[in-house]
């Protein structure tokens, strides 16, 4: 009599005529199957839309999508079964979330892109508006991106060590009714309208007498953009794990030097990435400017003294004039802002990247 060799399993053998592959009496739908209904549901849409003489295509959308999701279970529920039904209704329930999140933001790029690019070109990036009336096809930005710079770049330099000290203090030393004081402030701040902190800064301009400037904004830019920078390193220093602090501590290492030089740089990445999401926040805000920096036409370096102007109240102050030419020359200033951000971002990965933890294999 043979016998198996030890250890060795030996698997059943499948039923004749069906190679080891899943039976036929088992129906499913093919892979592409959701490929098919999207298809199928765009096009009912695209008919039920014109029967019925709508032109919106925010409509054509909105109809296609349920279609979609109708079509779906319908047809999950006739060839296989209602489990797989629910599962892939909640999947294309996400999908259609997904997409109606994504469409409006690939369509505000695509706009931005078509209609600035007109218009973007080396003359408009180093010219300013000065002595140049609405209704003329010349002047730029130039102006408008110094003060942008100026502004934005003073209250990162203030908010991002306020913040990231702040954000230190509330996870490895905050205890009590202090750091639930601290807490709920933040949380406070984080929702605080923009004009709430121009106005607060055009307050104390009015009792001391100062006057508008690129700093003045800056400061209203800080009070917002502080909060962030504070919830946002808050969160990547909770995801450390207590595990390097701890064996830090064991060798004897002080406390603040294992803030400085375990925790702080395992957290860089997110923390580079709050800061950065905080500037994006800053940086498209109109309002404070309007108020505190009044705008201008002319180049202005200080930020310190004279008014200036930035990108949003460029293309606030642009949109306005209400000519063609200046309607132009807004769309060009809303993709340099568009650039200006995507190119911190780039900036930021890379600094994250240089600056994160050396691991080994």
């Amino acid at each position: 009599m043979s016998h198996a060799p030890t250890g060795v399993i030996e698997r059943p053998t499948p039923p004749p005529g069906t190679g080891g592959k899943r039976s036929l009496s088992s129906r499913s739908l093919p892979r592409l199957a959701p490929v098919g209904f999207a298809a199928v549901s765009i096009a009912l849409a695209i008919g039920i839309s014109t029967a019925a003489g709508w032109h919106s295509r925010v409509q054509w959308g909105m109809i296609a999508a349920l279609l979609f999701l109708a079509v779906s279970y319908v047809a999950t529920t006739v060839v296989e079964n209602q489990r797989q039904a629910k599962d892939r209704l909640a999947t294309s329930i996400m999908w259609v979330c997904f997409l109606a999140a994504v469409v409006p933001l690939a369509s505000l790029l695509w706009t931005t892109v078509s209609r600035g690019s007109e218009r973007l070109d080396g003359y408009f990036l180093t010219h300013s508006m000065a002595g140049v009336l609405g209704f003329e096809d010349s002047g730029g930005v130039y102006h408008a991106l110094i003060g942008t710079l100026e502004q934005v770049g003073i209250a990162t330099v203030i908010s991002a060590p306020l913040g990231l000290l702040t954000a230190v203090y509330l996870v490895e030393y905050g205890k009590g009714s202090l750091a639930k004081a601290v807490t709920f402030f933040v949380d406070v701040m984080t929702g605080i309208p923009s004009i709430v902190a121009g106005l607060f800064i055009l307050s104390i301009m009015l009792m001391a007498n100062l006057e508008p400037s690129g700093l003045m904004g800056a400061l209203a830019l800080t009070i917002l953009m502080v909060p962030v920078v504070v919830r946002s390193t808050e969160e990547m220093l909770k995801l450390v794990p207590n595990e390097l602090r701890e064996a830090s501590l064991a060798l004897g290492i002080p406390k603040w030097r294992t803030i400085l030089k375990v925790v702080l740089p395992t957290a860089i990445g997110g923390i580079t990435t709050g800061v950065m999401l905080a500037i994006a926040r800053i940086a498209g805000e109109t309002a404070p400017i309007i108020l505190l920096v009044f705008g201008s036409q002319l180049i202005n370096t200080n930020p310190f003294e004279g008014a200036q102007s930035s990108l949003p109240f460029y293309i606030y102050e642009q949109y306005k004039v209400g000519e063609v030419a200046s309607y132009d020359r807004a769309w060009a200033a809303a993709l340099v802002l568009i650039a200006f951000v995507m190119i911190l971002n780039l900036v930021a990965r890379g600094i994250a990247r240089w600056k994160a933890p050396k691991t080994g294999r």
